[in-house]
């Protein structure tokens, strides 16, 4: 996380994702695909980009396109690859489901440290490097099969 990053809220955070999400996929950005992407109002995004704009993260003149700085683009793109990173380990490890993986990694991506999501990216580069009968997430496939009820025998 870099300073600018750091003084950003979480909703912040998802707007700037969003706005970089949009660009790669569109490749122009317009206030109303961020007010659809989001769900939102347009006066919440254009109060949204106001604060980006003074934070230097994006350009944006009334009635034209959204624009990330190379700070926005480069702030955008850590954010959207710290999501990644944590759906994965959910999907993947824990065998959390589609859904749940992606609502829970968008919780928990604007509060994890810097220090763990490095961790936790060396963790999974290092179990997708594995053999496939020794990765991690192979046994806990049963986690999400086991019927409740009933104790596990030992």
């Amino acid at each position: 996380m870099r300073a600018n990053e750091k003084s950003l809220s979480a909703s912040m955070e998802d707007y700037l994702e969003t706005i970089w999400l949009i660009k790669k996929k569109l490749g122009v950005v317009r206030v109303r695909d961020i007010a659809k992407a989001r769900e939102v109002a347009l006066p919440s995004v254009n109060s949204a980009l106001k604060n980006l704009s003074r934070l230097h993260l994006v350009k944006h003149d009334k009635y034209e396109f959204v624009e990330l700085t190379l700070k926005g683009n480069q702030a955008g793109k850590r954010i959207y690859d710290r999501h990644l990173i944590l759906r994965r380990f959910l999907k993947e490890v824990l065998r959390v489901g589609k859904k749940t993986a992606e609502e829970d990694a968008c919780k928990i991506e604007h509060s994890l440290s810097p220090e763990s999501l490095e961790r936790l990216t060396k963790f999974m580069d290092f179990i997708s490097t594995c053999p496939s009968e020794m990765k991690f997430g192979t046994g806990l496939k049963s986690l999400g099969n086991k019927k409740k009820g009933k104790p596990e025998k030992r």
